[in-house]
C-alpha cells in the first residue's frame, strides 16, 4: 500500500511535547473519551469535504457513500478509525499534528491545575483533542490524503509519543484519514466490539453519518466446506445517524442534547442550558442554541472562531457562520438549518443576504429570551452564567441598539447595598432602592473592584445611605457611552461633574457649601496657582467626608479611568486636566488654611493632589519625588 519517499523526522513543538507528557500520563480521567474525539474529528472532515464539494464535485472522486469505519484487530492489539472525508497534505499534517499551533495549547498549559478530574475538562476546550489518542496508544499512525489529489500524494505519520515524528510520502489510494492505533497493554478492554459499540452510542449516536463497524460472522455449521477466499466483513451502522435538530424536541431526552453539544463545541462540560425551535412560515429554519456553562479560554479573542454551525436543506455548509449572531454572543454554540437560503451560499451571500438579517434578529430574540426566563425562573444558574460571559454581555448596548433595553435588564453589577465583588444587582432593583427625588442612577468605576469600593468619592454617598454601582470591568466605560439611562433614569458617575444632589440635600447643607466655598475662596486660588497648568480648577468638594482631597473629570470631559484605558490600548490622545476638590472640614485642609510659610503651603497642597491621583488610581510622572516631599513633611 505504501512506498518510502520524502521520508524525515521531526521535532514536536515544545507545548506539544508538554502536552504528550500529560497525555501519557492519564490526564483524562476517563479513558474512552479518545474515541468521542477521533469519530468527531472524522465527522468534522467530512462535513468540510461536503462543503467544499459544492463547487466542485469532482472533490468526491465517483465516492459519494460518505461515512466513519470503526475497526479493530484483537491479535495485532490495533484500533483503526477511518474516514473518507476531506483529508489532508503534507504540510498540513505537519500543521495540525506537530505544531498545533492554533489550539491555544499554551493557554492550555498555564490553566491546569495539578487535579486531574479538573484538567481532563480543559482538553476539549482547547482543541487538542487528537492527542487523547495517546492515552490508549503506545504509537499511533494517520495516513492520509487529500481530497482530489493523486494517489501519489498520501502521507504517512507516525509518533510514539515521544519528542519526534516521523512523517513520509506514500501512495495512497482512498481519499480521506485513516488512524491506527497501537494499543497500550491496559487498554485491551477496547479491543471489543460491544465495548466499543457502546462507547460509540453514548457519546456519538447524533453524528449525522453513519458510523461503521464490521457485522458479527455467524459460525460455518459446514466444517467440510472450505473457503478459498478470505471473506470480504461486511459493515452495519451502529449509531443512529440522524440530525439531532431534525427530530421532535418530544422524542430527544436531554442526555441527547448534552451530547450533541458536546461534539459541536469540543466542550467536555455539559450545556448551562439550550433552546429548540423549529419554524414555519415566511421563513422555514429550525435552530438548536447551547447555552455554554464556562468560557472558552479565546472568548476576548474578537478574531477567533466563532459562529454556528450551518445547514441547508440538511447538508452542512459553514462550521462557524458567524453573520447569524452579533459579537455579543459569540460564546452561543448550535446550529441553524434552513431551507431559505441557497445551497451554494458563500460568505459573500451571508453578508449581504435579506433572509440572513432576518435569521439573525430572530436568533438574537430568542437567546434573549432564553437569558431572560433563566434569569427569572433559575437564578442561581443565570448567576453562574453570568459569572462567565457577564463582561461580553455588557457590550451588547454598544453593538445593539435596537435590544439595548432587554440586554439592560440582564446585566449584572456590583453594588454598595451589599459591598462584596459578587456582580448581583439588577438596575430594576438599583431602582426600586432609590431615595425618594433620586432621579440618577449613580455609579464608580474603576481598575478593581476594591478600588471602586474604597473610592472617596462614594464618602457622601455612603454617608446618606445612597446606593452606588461598583464597577470594575474594562468593558463598564464602554457600554455606559452607549446606554445613557434606564427607565427614565440617567446614569451619573460619582467622580464626574460639580456633584449635585439635588433635592437628596437638604437646605441647611447647600447653605453650608456656599459658606465654605466664600470662605476658602483665597487658599483655593492659592493652591491653584500651586498646581498650575496640572489641574484645570480647584474647588470646595461636597462629596467628601473623611478624606482631604480628591481629583474628578469635568462634566464635558471624558472620565478619568475612561482616559486611562484609551491610553493603554494606545489611543494616547492626551489627559484632560482634572478638577481638585478639598475637603474643608478636614484637619489637613484647615491647618493649610492657616499655614503662613509659602514653601510649607505649596508642598502640602502638591502632596495632597498627588495622594488624590493615587486614591483614585492614578500614576504619579515622579513617584521618588512625591516620597521625598511626604517624608520632609513628617519630619516637620
Amino acid at each position: 500500500m505504501t512506498f518510502a519517499a520524502q521520508s524525515e523526522t521531526r521535532g514536536f513543538q515544545t507545548e506539544v511535547k508538554q502536552l504528550l507528557h500529560l497525555m501519557i500520563n492519564s490526564l483524562y480521567s476517563n479513558k474512552e473519551i479518545f474515541l468521542r474525539e477521533l469519530i468527531s474529528n472524522a465527522s468534522d472532515a467530512i462535513d468540510k469535504l461536503r462543503y467544499t464539494a459544492l463547487s466542485d464535485s469532482a472533490l468526491y472522486e465517483n465516492d459519494t457513500t460518505l461515512a466513519i469505519y470503526v475497526t479493530f484487530d484483537a491479535t495485532a492489539k490495533t484500533i483503526t478509525i477511518r474516514d473518507n472525508g476531506i483529508g489532508m497534505t503534507r504540510d498540513e499534517v505537519i500543521t495540525n499534528l506537530g505544531t498545533i499551533a492554533h489550539s491555544g495549547t499554551k493557554e492550555f498549559l498555564s490553566k491546569l491545575s495539578g487535579d486531574k478530574s479538573k484538567d481532563n475538562q480543559l482538553i476539549g476546550q482547547f482543541g487538542v483533542g487528537f492527542y487523547s489518542a495517546f492515552i490508549v496508544a503506545d504509537r499511533v499512525e494517520v495516513l492520509t490524503r487529500k481530497a482530489g489529489m493523486t494517489e501519489e500524494n498520501g502521507v504517512h505519520w507516525t509518533s510514539e509519543a515521544s519528542s519526534e515524528y516521523t512523517i513520509e510520502n506514500i501512495k495512497h489510494a482512498q481519499r480521506g484519514t485513516t488512524i491506527v492505533l497501537h494499543l497500550k497493554e491496559d487498554a485491551s478492554e477496547f479491543l471489543d466490539k460491544y465495548r466499543l459499540k457502546t462507547i460509540i452510542t453514548k457519546y456519538s449516536d447524533h453524528i449525522a453519518l453513519p458510523i461503521m463497524m464490521e457485522k458479527d460472522v455467524e459460525e460455518n455449521k459446514d466444517k467440510d466446506k472450505k473457503e478459498d477466499k478470505a471473506a470480504v466483513p461486511e459493515f452495519e451502522v451502529v449509531n443512529q445517524a440522524k440530525a439531532l435538530w431534525t427530530i421532535e424536541k418530544s422524542k430527544i431526552k436531554d442526555e441527547d442534547y448534552k451530547e450533541l453539544y458536546k461534539h459541536i463545541s469540543h466542550d467536555f462540560n455539559e450545556p448551562l442550558a439550550w433552546v429548540h425551535n423549529k419554524v414555519e412560515g415566511s421563513m422555514e429554519y429550525i435552530s438548536l442554541l447551547y447555552l455554554p456553562a464556562r468560557a472558552p479560554f479565546d472568548l476576548w479573542n474578537r478574531d477567533g472562531q466563532r459562529g454556528l454551525k450551518l445547514y441547508v436543506q440538511r447538508v452542512f455548509v459553514m462550521d462557524d457562520a458567524e453573520q447569524f449572531l452579533p459579537m455579543y454572543l459569540r460564546f452561543i454554540k448550535g446550529v441553524i438549518d434552513t431551507k431559505d437560503l441557497p445551497l451554494n451560499i458563500s460568505r459573500e451571500i451571508l453578508q449581504n443576504d435579506r433572509v440572513t438579517d432576518k435569521l439573525r434578529g430572530a436568533l438574537v430574540k430568542r437567546v434573549l429570551s432564553l437569558l431572560e426566563e433563566l434569569a427569572e425562573k433559575e437564578p442561581e444558574k443565570y448567576q453562574k452564567f453570568w459569572e462567565a460571559f457577564g463582561s461580553v454581555l455588557k457590550e451588547g448596548p454598544g453593538e445593539d441598539f435596537a435590544n439595548k433595553d432587554r440586554i439592560a435588564k440582564l446585566l449584572r453589577f456590583a453594588s454598595t447595598h451589599t459591598d462584596t465583588s459578587a456582580q448581583t444587582t439588577t438596575l430594576t432593583e438599583y431602582i426600586s432602592r432609590m431615595k425618594p427625588g433620586q432621579d440618577k442612577i449613580f455609579y464608580v468605576s474603576a481598575e478593581s473592584f476594591e478600588a471602586a469600593k474604597n473610592s472617596p468619592h462614594l464618602e457622601v454617598f455612603r454617608q446618606k445611605g445612597i446606593e452606588v454601582l461598583l464597577l470594575s470591568d474594562r468593558v463598564d466605560e464602554w457600554w455606559l457611552g452607549h446606554l445613557t439611562e434606564f427607565e427614565s433614569k440617567k446614569f451619573q458617575s460619582v467622580a464626574k461633574g460639580d456633584l449635585d444632589l439635588g433635592s437628596l440635600d437638604d437646605e441647611e447643607t447647600k447653605e453650608e457649601i456656599k459658606k465654605e466655598t466664600d470662605e476658602f475662596e483665597s487658599v483655593l486660588k492659592q493652591m491653584k496657582e500651586v498646581l498650575g497648568d496640572k489641574v484645570k480648577e480647584v474647588r470646595i468638594s461636597h462629596r467628601l467626608t473623611s478624606s482631604p482631597s480628591c481629583v474628578v473629570a469635568d462634566d464635558n470631559d471624558m472620565g478619568i479611568h475612561m482616559q486611562r484605558i484609551m491610553q493603554a490600548a494606545g489611543q494616547d490622545f492626551g489627559m484632560s486636566k482634572p478638577i481638585f476638590e478639598v475637603n474643608p472640614k478636614h484637619v489637613l485642609i484647615s491647618n493649610i488654611k492657616t499655614e503662613a510659610d509659602d514653601d510649607r503651603f505649596a508642598e502640602w497642597t502638591k502632596l495632597l493632589f498627588e495622594q488624590a491621583v493615587l486614591a483614585e488610581g492614578g500614576h504619579l510622572d515622579n513617584p521618588a519625588e512625591f516620597v521625598q516631599r511626604m517624608n520632609k513633611l513628617l519630619m516637620g
